[in-house]
């Protein structure tokens, strides 16, 4: 059986540096940190006071009061972002067969909000349990793609992937494969997190993952620098439009990508901390380029997984060396993390946009914060540091990896029809 190619056809994103896809670009390319101090809660017991927060939304330009009071904000903002990508796609809702029309949506921890108050109203009451009718279905992780199937009316397949971190990056390769074998001819995919909360925040501080620079928040994701000291926790949505190429040829759409290729690997070693030696990484990366048809010395961009933990960043460049030998000297690797944080589940899929918008625009966004060398890691690896690179990019990898060891890497080629 030939596989159908898979082209991207619409992007949206409401992310720490910019609600949408011309803003979160114009963050990306000018190096803009999305790390700020918290304003959701009083973070005086907090060891972490600071995360990269979304800036200046209102739910109500979006939705109407009591449509907002059944959303969690992840959710609201995978119904924005999707939003955008399907406008940007240029589809005509009234034209399209729904039953052929899907959404694989990504989130890793899904409505964490809601379900921290809800219980610590519980807490708080008098142990009769008075719970919100909306408690169940704003903060299952599912509810996203439920919502816009809804909203739309796409009738396709229709779930969540949940696999941390890597959760996004896992929605569109089941998007890209359901769409190559003939199951639909568009898909709405992406994911989206909203987990910068008292619960989030505690939780991840009581791991030690989070970087503790209160005084410094702009600059404390630090990919790659020797000072890192843990990630910064951030929150959006990315979706993209994935459809099949002949059927985007035959409504004339615009196409910003061929989407060539998936891989997934375990590393089967610890729950949070990655292999030290890549392991999983490493296979994970051949496994994507395998599905790609593509070989190692066909790659001009990685856009790391990068999150600025002191074994994460080690154990991922250490892969890469190992799969793209001396050719690792000619990538241009970076980490947006350094600006959006990390959006945990919907990582993947912002992070997707950025390689597939540094392709149209021959331009890969910097890794910035990066001030001191660190010795562990190879000083001819050109990781795109503090500023932009402009280069001709025909192939470019994302990597996602998340706790519980789940790796995912997709690839993308400019498109040639």
């Amino acid at each position: 059986m030939e596989l159908k190619r898979v082209v991207v056809t619409g992007l949206g994103a409401l992310t720490p540096i910019g609600n949408n896809i011309s803003e979160y670009w114009d963050g990306l390319k000018n190096g803009i940190s999305g790390c700020a101090p918290i304003t959701y809660f009083d973070t005086e017991k907090f060891k972490t006071k600071f995360a990269c927060e979304v800036k200046n939304y209102d739910p109500l330009e979006h939705f109407d009061r009591k449509q907002a009071r059944k959303l969690d904000r992840f959710a609201q903002y995978a119904l924005v972002s999707s939003d955008e990508a399907i406008e940007d796609a240029n589809i005509d809702l009234d034209r399209i067969d729904k039953f052929r029309v899907g959404v694989i949506w990504g989130a890793g921890i899904g409505g964490l909000e809601t379900f921290q108050n809800e219980v610590i109203n519980f807490a708080e009451g008098d142990g009769t349990p008075r719970f919100n009718p909306f408690f169940i279905p704003k903060m299952i992780a599912d509810i996203a793609p439920g919502n816009i199937s809804i909203k739309h009316g796409f009738m396709g397949p229709n779930y969540t992937t949940v696999s941390a971190c890597a959760s996004s990056a896992n929605a569109m390769i089941d998007a890209l494969n359901y769409i190559r074998l003939g199951h639909c001819d568009i898909i709405v995919s992406g994911g989206s997190e909203a987990a910068v909360t008292q619960a989030g925040m505690g939780g991840f501080n009581a791991m030690h993952a989070l970087s503790t620079r209160n005084d410094t928040p702009k600059t404390a994701s630090r990919p790659f620098d020797m000072t890192r000291d843990g990630f910064v926790l951030g929150e959006g949505a990315g979706a993209l439009i994935l459809e099949e190429y002949e059927y985007a040829k035959n409504r004339g759409a615009k196409i910003y990508a061929e989407i060539v290729g998936g891989g997934m690997s375990s590393d089967a070693y610890h729950m949070t901390a990655p292999h030290p030696d890549g392991i999983g990484v490493e296979r994970v990366m051949l496994n994507c380029l395998q599905d790609a048809g593509m070989t190692s010395e066909q790659v001009d961009t990685i856009n790391t997984h990068g999150t600025s933990t002191p074994l994460g960043d080690v154990a991922e460049l250490k892969a890469i060396s190992k799969v793209f030998g001396e050719h690792a000297n000619d990538i241009n690797i970076n980490s947006t993390k350094s600006m959006t944080g990390h959006l945990l589940g919907a990582a993947g899929a912002i992070e997707a946009i950025a390689s597939i918008l540094a392709m149209k625009y021959s331009l890969v966004p910097p890794t910035i914060n990066h001030t001191t060398v660190d010795e562990n890691i190879d000083p001819s690896l050109n990781l795109t540091l503090n500023q932009v690179q402009e280069r001709e990019i025909n192939v470019a990898m994302s990597n996602t990896f998340g706790f519980g060891g789940h790796n995912a890497c997709v690839l993308f080629k400019k498109f040639d029809s």
